[in-house]
């Protein structure tokens, strides 16, 4: 453990350095040689010169190596009914992820980008070969208590950088954070409005599709963590203690890590948004290196976008989770660096340019 006085290493990151500017310039000025209108591909340009900024170099070559890593846990919150789900649903989920037979790896296949499950905090028993970092069994009920202890949160954020490294170290090109927790969407909610100042009404959405009744019940739980968070909202470590959750610590961790390896990641829904404000808080300028995939139905996820100041790829009202949105979105961003890396230019067909 650090001195009382100084922060605890687990949690200092790295200065995050800027996606490569000269690339970005260069990416620029090879979209205006190629054979197209100026600006006709719309978005697909913008993005295509984000990845040739990240990778330092243009024009951007094909990702190889796309690894989705999913974070599963449990919240003590969805012990009120705040989900259309029982809380056993995600230990059950983590070995249909293993499986193959979840729709984040039908979409990973279709996508071309592999999968891996890390449990963090579910409730139940998952084989060693993903348990190998969880912190407990379950966070705690979050408008009662706080979801982690302090070294809790802090082994939880350590092991999101520790997967982030080991994926980045093993070839993994591009990032996609995944989630999966019956209940999830409640603390991601907390911190979403917590940050922006939000009042619950405004924020909470409906999660796996709850009914009047339930909504109600949730739109009370957040407003009394939201109440025990309000102290928390400028320290990001106490934050993820007091109202989030092992996985949710371990994903803000991951894509802090990311942003300070020079990895782009696609972002996914409201819980892993949620993560990506508090990894920005904790790693500023860690929002450079990440790309919105989808935008939720959630209502928060709007607000953390608008926070984060990203534009989602795609808008097909998913509200799953486990990394979908992000996945689907994969094939777009694959299609934006194909197209600034292999169209052709005026010179090189021959055409006459404007």
């Amino acid at each position: 453990m650090s001195a009382p006085d100084e922060p605890d290493p687990r949690v200092v990151f790295d200065s995050v350095p800027q996606p490569d500017r000269p690339s970005r310039r260069a990416a620029q000025d090879r979209q205006r040689s190629l054979t197209k209108p100026p600006g006709s591909l719309g978005r697909l340009e913008e993005i295509g010169e984000w990845v040739a900024a990240c990778q330092g170099q243009c024009p951007p070559r094909v990702f190889e190596r796309p690894r989705i890593v999913v974070f599963a846990g449990d919240h003590g919150v969805a012990q009120t009914g705040v989900s259309a789900y029982p809380p056993e649903v995600t230990q059950q989920m983590v070995l249909n992820f293993l499986a193959g037979g979840a729709a984040i790896n039908v979409l990973a296949r279709a996508a071309g980008a592999s999968v891996r499950v890390e449990d963090l905090s579910v409730s139940g028993d998952t084989p060693p070969a993903v348990s190998r970092y969880k912190v407990r069994r379950s966070s705690g009920r979050i408008d009662r208590e706080d979801a982690l202890t302090e070294e809790e949160t802090l082994t939880a954020i350590a092991a999101g950088r520790v997967i982030a490294d080991s994926e980045i170290d093993s070839g993994a090109d591009l990032l996609i954070a995944g989630d999966m927790g019956i209940g999830n969407t409640t603390p991601a909610t907390v911190l979403i409005a917590s940050l922006t100042r939000t009042e619950p009404v405004a924020a909470v959405g409906r999660g796996t599709g709850i009914d009047d009744v339930t909504w109600m019940r949730k739109t009370e739980v957040i407003r009394d963590a939201m109440r025990r968070a309000r102290p928390s909202v400028r320290n990001p470590v106490k934050l993820l203690q007091t109202a989030a959750g092992a996985d949710i610590a371990a994903m803000a961790g991951f894509l802090a890590q990311s942003a300070v390896r020079r990895t782009p990641a696609i972002l996914d829904g409201v819980v892993v948004s949620a993560a990506a404000m508090v990894a920005e808080d904790m790693a500023a300028g860690a929002r450079d290196w990440w790309i919105a995939g989808h935008r939720s139905t959630e209502p928060a996820h709007t607000l953390a976008l608008r926070q984060l100041q990203l534009e989602p790829v795609v808008d097909f009202q998913m509200r799953l989770g486990e990394g979908s949105g992000a996945a689907v979105a994969l094939p777009i961003v694959r299609a934006a660096v194909a197209t600034l890396a292999e169209m052709a230019t005026f010179d090189e067909a021959g055409v006459s340019d404007r």
